[in-house]
This record gives structure tokens, sequence and C-alpha cells, in this order.
């Protein structure tokens, strides 16, 4: 039997799960058994969800230190990131729990007295739920609590960098769900299969650009809904009057911290020249002094790249690129696929590193002329996750806002954190399909009808 395995990208040598990779046939298998257990699942009382949700989310919260050392051992997180990690998740489960229990419809006014006109939503039936690797366990909850709070059956594939946690977590929802109403499928070609089964009726992923789109295309080819979160190259832009302070500290948490490897991470820095020699200066001084350990020392700031492979050709993308390294852009000399924090000097926004997504701890620093050219060279990218505006001026800020190209704005904040309760999703290249993430979540995950009584 094949199997899917998992490495500490700390130490490449340690497995940290394997789990049987899953066949055409019993996919299909699981996918009838999520079929049959949903129909019982959408016919159970939205109280009783909520119910079972709350219990997922306090064994989650039991388990937080087993939980957190897992996903710091499975895809090299450091430490404390990850239990912030499964605090988001037990929260996002109990948010998903009262969210069962709000209105499903609305009353619409009637043709005449006689009339009774309302909608109401039913779930979809069986949701594909596919998974990255750099969230585990929040960007599952994030998909799964929505899909299940609305009475939907899901089959669950995650990264294969990140099973372990995956199994971790359909282990845990299976204590408190019926049976089947959660379906835990890995290896190589079932994402696609998810995506190609007329079994399922909505596929939810994030991931790559590349894979997303081929994803999009195969869903949305037979009819059912797709929603992708791909991609991001994400712009903060320093006005010449902002708190310089700030916002290096909240640039060097987003860029660097976990490696870069957040979809929202800060991956261009925009400076208006009047303030970019002393801002620079401060980055690259900064971004030395950052700690490269192993994640599971609660000192650890940055932590490995997730294997070899993706450190290497975040190193050829430095190399190819026409700017000047300020810091970084080497192998540091420990054990693990890490690779220090790099800071790079580019002459505009062609650039390699400013318009591909490099997913490793590598920046991009660019000049602006004024406040809009940062703007512009803030939107010249195929991307539009996140971006961020650092400035004290209201005025400035709720012009450029408006500006930005980008589905998630922050104003003297950084370009990473996201609360469980606002939609989240991007433009552009970044987002396929409605919104995730808070009240947003239930136009994906339901399909609506309006009844009118005459």
């Amino acid at each position: 039997m094949s199997t899917v395995r998992s490495t500490n990208p700390h130490d490449p040598k340690e497995t940290v799960a394997e789990v049987p990779a899953t066949s055409p046939d019993h996919l299909s298998a699981l996918l009838e058994l999520a079929t049959h257990a949903g129909r019982d699942w959408a016919h159970t009382a939205a109280p009783d969800r909520a119910t079972a949700l709350n219990r997922v989310a306090d064994d989650i919260g039991v388990e937080t230190n087993r939980l957190a050392d897992l996903i710091s051992r499975e895809v090299g997180k450091p430490i404390t990131e990850a239990r912030g990690e499964v605090q988001r998740a037990e929260r996002t489960f109990r948010y998903f729990a009262q969210a069962a229990l709000l209105p499903q419809g609305d009353v619409l006014p009637g043709a005449d007295s006689r009339t009774l006109s309302f909608t109401r939503t039913r779930p979809r039936g069986v949701v594909g739920v596919i998974t990255p690797w750099n969230f585990p366990l929040v960007i599952p909850a994030w998909k799964l609590a929505p899909a299940l709070a609305y009475g939907n059956a899901v089959v669950f594939k995650p990264s294969a960098q990140a099973v372990g946690t995956a199994e971790a977590l359909t282990d845990i929802l299976n204590r408190h769900l019926l049976p089947g109403v959660v379906v835990f499928a890995a290896g190589p070609g079932t994402g696609a299969l998810v995506a190609q089964s007329p079994a399922v009726n909505a596929v939810s992923f994030t991931g790559s650009t590349e894979v997303g789109r081929q994803v999009v295309a195969t869903v949305s080819a037979r009819g059912a809904v797709a929603q992708a979160e791909m991609g991001g190259q994400n712009p903060t832009v320093i006005l010449a009057d902002a708190d310089v302070e700030a916002a290096i500290t909240g640039i060097t948490g987003s860029a660097f911290a976990f490696a870069g490897q957040k979809c929202t991470a800060t991956s261009r820095i925009i400076v208006h020249e009047d303030i970019y020699e002393r801002t620079r200066e401060a980055l690259v001084e900064t971004a030395r002094k950052l700690v490269l350990i192993d994640p599971s020392d609660p000192n650890c700031q940055v932590g490995p790249v997730i294997d070899i492979s993706s450190r290497d050709s975040a190193l050829a993308a430095v190399k190819s690129s026409s700017g000047r390294v300020l810091t970084g852009g080497t192998k540091p000399d420990i054990a693990g696929s890490y690779l220090e924090p790099t800071l790079v000097e580019v002459p505009g926004s062609d650039d390699l590193l400013a318009t591909d997504e490099i997913f490793a701890p590598v920046t991009a620093l660019l000049r602006a002329r004024s406040a809009a050219h940062a703007v512009e060279l803030a939107n010249a990218t195929p991307f539009g996750l996140s971006a961020s505006l650092y400035t004290r001026d209201l005025s400035a800020a709720l012009t450029h806002t408006r500006e930005l190209k980008a589905g998630m704005l922050r104003v003297n904040a950084p370009t990473t954190g996201l609360d469980h309760w606002a939609p989240f999703g991007g433009t552009k290249a970044s987002s396929f399909g409605s919104r995730e993430q808070g009240l947003a979540a239930k136009e994906f995950y339901t399909e609506s009808s309006t009844v009118a009584f005459c």
C-alpha cells in the first residue's frame, strides 16, 4: 500500500506522520459514504449541529499543546505561532457553532396581502475542501466549520506536507459527528479527483495560483461551485509622515515570521523617498537581528522554509533579481531548510521579486517618488490579496485605501493578521468566487430558494 509521508523541515530525516494514500476506488467509496451521511447531517437540527461544533472546539482547546507541537514539527512553524493557530481554530469552530443558529433567510413583501414570500437556504451536499500546508489547522477549520454548521458533508483533502495535523483534526471531528460526515483523503492526484467527481457539489481550495486555476476550471466545467484562494504579492506602503518604527515592527513580523510562508506576508515594501534611506537602514538592522533556531524553541522568530526544494527556489529567485541584496540571501550554517531573512532593493516593479510570489523570507524594497507613485507601484502586480498603508494622515488613508487594489486593506498594521469573523479574500489573480470566513461564508456553503405562498 502506498503512503503519504510528512517530514520535519527542521530535521528532514524525521518522519512526522505517514498515512495511507487514497486510491481512486477508495475515494469513490468515501464519497458514497459522505453522500449518505450528509443527508442525515443536513436534517440534523441546527442546535445539535452547533453542539457538535462546540464539542470539537472543546477538544481542540484541551489538546492545544499536542496540536501546536505537531504543527511546529510538521511545517516548521515557530511554536508561539503554532499555539496561536490552534487557539484561532478553536475560536473558529465556536463562531460557526453560533452561526448555525442564525436566521436562514428573509421574509419578503408579497404581491398582495394574501401572499407570503420568503427565502430559505439549504446545504449544497458534499463539499470538497482542499487545503495547503502553511496553516494546517486553521485553514481547514475556516472551511470545515462553516461547511458543517450549514449542514454539508465534507471530503477533506489536505496537503501531503501536513497530513499529520489534518489527520489529528479529522479524528477530533469524528468523535462528535455522524460517521461519514467528514471523510479524509490524501495522496497524489486526489485533489484532481475530488474536483472532477460529480458527487462533490462544491469545492473550496486554498493553494498555488496554478493549481487553483485548474481546480476552478474543472469544477466550473461540470456546473458545480468553486471557491479558490491563491497567490499574493502583498505591498506595504510607507508614506513620508508614517510612524517608521511602528511600520518596521509590523513589516518584520509579516515579511519574515514563519519564513514568510503566508499568503498575506509582506512581499514588497514601498517607501516614500523622503524617508527612504533611514527606513532602509532600520529594516536591514532589524532583519539581521531575527532569530533562526529550532521552531520548537519559544525564542524562534523565523523557522525553516518548508523543504530544501522551496528554499533553493527562493535562493534562485534572489539570484535572478536585478536588485541589490541588502541582507540575507544565503543559507545559514544550521541543519534544516533555513534561509536568512532577505531584503533586496529592486529598481522597479517589473523585477521578479516584485511580481512573483516567492513564499519565503524574501522581500523587495522599492523607492516611491510620491504617494501616488507608491500606490501605482503597489498595484503593479497580477495579485491583489492584501495591502498595508502606514500614514498619520486620515485623509490620505481614506484616499489611498480606495485606490489600492486588494481584497484586504490594513492601515498602520501589517499585511498579515486576520479576524475569523471578517470576510477574507482578494482581487485579480488572488481569488475566485465568494469570500471566506465570517457570515460571508454562508454564501458558498449554502444555496437559496425563494418561496411564495399565494
